[in-house]
């Protein structure tokens, strides 16, 4: 399951685009995604949120 960013609560610091080891999250229509194709459920951006944006999807 990859990983996803809750826009509402996200304040868009870009943290999780720069320390993604697979470079799966981007800025995109005004807020931050994880592009599901490149996610490898590492966990390093949810780790590394200031806000806890970030949960892996059910």
């Amino acid at each position: 399951m990859a990983y996803q960013i809750n826009k509402d609560v996200c304040i868009s610091c870009g943290q999780c685009e720069a320390i993604c080891p697979q470079s799966a999250v981007a800025f995109k229509d005004g807020g931050y995604e994880i592009d599901p194709a490149k996610c490898v459920d590492c966990g390093t951006c949810a780790e590394n949120c200031p806000v806890e944006a970030i949960s892996q999807q059910n």
